[in-house]
């Protein structure tokens, strides 16, 4: 089962000693989808994550976990469905819309 607490932990554990808000997070049912096309991040040379949650409320609670600890991002992203939780570091060709 991929808890909340899993998944900040991979995450965190991802961005290693970057500083958290060098890096955005959120949730979004097609991560891929959101981090490359909607972000603009590089799938080749971008510094990019997303891990899968059980349930929408796992996801959010782990976004916003992220949040609280540093991360750049706003909540209220995706639907009820939404289930990934994605982070990217952020660069000047990257979007934070």
């Amino acid at each position: 089962m991929a808890t909340a607490q899993k998944i900040v932990d991979d995450i965190t554990a991802h961005v290693g000693g970057d500083r958290y808000s060098s890096w955005y997070a959120g949730i979004a049912s097609d991560p891929e989808d959101c981090l490359f096309k909607r972000h603009k991040v590089s799938r080749k040379h971008g510094r990019w994550i997303y891990r899968k949650a059980d349930t929408n409320q796992v996801a959010r609670n782990a976004e916003d976990a992220l949040h609280r600890s540093g991360f750049d991002g706003g909540p209220g992203g995706g639907d009820a469905k939404t289930k990934s939780v994605y982070a990217y570091k952020k660069t000047l060709s990257t979007s934070e819309d």
